[in-house]
C-alpha cells in the first residue's frame, strides 16, 4: 500500500517505490548493507556507502509525499505511521498493529528480525475481526516486557469474547493464572505430573 500512495503521490511506478524493484540502490541491491567474503574469516557487513543503508536510489529518495521519502516512511514505527498516513486502509492495518501492542515496530523491518512472539501477534492482528476460530499461541510473552504482558491478556480477552478458542501454551505465570481452563502437564503422569 505504501508504494501505490507512493506512486498516486509523485506520478511514479510503484515499482519504484520498492527496494526488491527498480527502486533498489545498485549497490547494494536494495537490501542497505554489503557483505564482503573474507575467504577463511566471517564475512564483514557494513553498511552500503550509496545508499547510507536506505536501500533506495537517490532519484527515489528525492521523491516525498507530504514532505517525507519512501525511506523515510519505512522508517516510521507504526506509532509514527498513524500520524503520516491519511489513507483508511493503511491507517485500519496500523490500528491492527497497536492493537496487538507492536507499535514500537519500524514500517521496514525485516520479518527475519521479529521474535517468534512478535511474529504470532502480527498474525493475531490480521485475524482479530474473526470469530469462531480457533488460536493456538506457543509461549507469546517471549521477548516481551512484563508491562506488555497485560496487553497481551486484553489480547486474548478480547479474541476470547469473540467468539473464538484461545489455546495458550505458556510458562508465564501471570497469563496461566488468567486462563479459564488450566491443563498442567508435569515430568510424569497422574498426581505426581504436577510435582
Amino acid at each position: 500500500m505504501v508504494r501505490k500512495i507512493f506512486a498516486r503521490g509523485t506520478g511514479a511506478e510503484p515499482g519504484f517505490f520498492s527496494f526488491n524493484s527498480s527502486g533498489a540502490c545498485g549497490t547494494c541491491e536494495g537490501r542497505g548493507i554489503i557483505h564482503t567474503d573474507l575467504a577463511f574469516m566471517d564475512p564483514v557487513t557494513t553498511t552500503c556507502h550509496d545508499c547510507e543503508g536506505r536501500r533506495f536510489r537517490d532519484e527515489v529518495l528525492r521523491l516525498t509525499v507530504d514532505g517525507s521519502s519512501v525511506a523515510d516512511v519505512l522508517e516510521m514505527t507504526a506509532e509514527q505511521a498513524l500520524g503520516f498516513f491519511q489513507d483508511a486502509g493503511v491507517r485500519r492495518r496500523l490500528r491492527a498493529l497497536r492493537d496487538v501492542g507492536l507499535t514500537y515496530l519500524t514500517l521496514g523491518q525485516p520479518l527475519s528480525t521479529l521474535s517468534g512472539g512478535e511474529r504470532q501477534r502480527i498474525k493475531l492482528a490480521t485475524r482479530l475481526h474473526r470469530t469462531g476460530a480457533v488460536y493456538v499461541l506457543d509461549e507469546p510473552t517471549t521477548g516481551l516486557h512484563m508491562s506488555d504482558v497485560d496487553g497481551l491478556l486484553g489480547l486474548l480477552d478480547r479474541l476470547v469474547d469473540g467468539g473464538n478458542t484461545v489455546v495458550v501454551v505458556e510458562h508465564n505465570l501471570e497469563v496461566v493464572a488468567h486462563a479459564d481452563w488450566i491443563i498442567d502437564l508435569g515430568p510424569t503422569e497422574g498426581g505426581t505430573g504436577v510435582r
